[in-house]
């Protein structure tokens, strides 16, 4: 995972000058759990094919150039990236919207959480 190389290849997208702004999330491991719970590792499933109907459904929304995202699968510690999501496009008013849109996405569709 690496958000730099991320932006570069929005930035080599044929359709970039028209983007007004990039939009970046980097979800990293908490060392604590929603409620307060310590959490010591984090297990992590991915839905592939669904990781990818989501972004392509994110695509076709107005003003969008590109999103991309990564997600890290397996066993994670406090402090590791686990999502990185790049939206590129013409207005904040259509592209904050897909950045939230799409990290909530992917929590609730695209990963299974285990805490430890």
């Amino acid at each position: 995972m690496d958000l730099t190389n991320m932006i570069k290849r929005v930035k080599s997208h044929p359709d970039y000058k028209k983007a007004g702004m990039i939009l970046c999330h980097n979800g990293v491991v908490r060392n604590t759990s929603r409620d307060g719970r310590p959490v010591s590792e984090l297990f992590v499933n991915v839905d592939r094919k669904r990781l990818e109907e989501i972004l392509y459904e994110m695509k076709k929304r107005e003003g969008i150039i590109e999103v991309l995202a990564e997600v890290q699968e397996g066993r994670l510690f406090p402090g590791d990236d686990i999502m990185l999501v790049v939206v590129a496009g013409d207005f904040r008013e259509n592209v904050f919207p897909v950045l939230i849109d799409t990290v909530k996405a992917i929590k609730t569709e695209v990963t299974k959480k285990t805490e430890v």
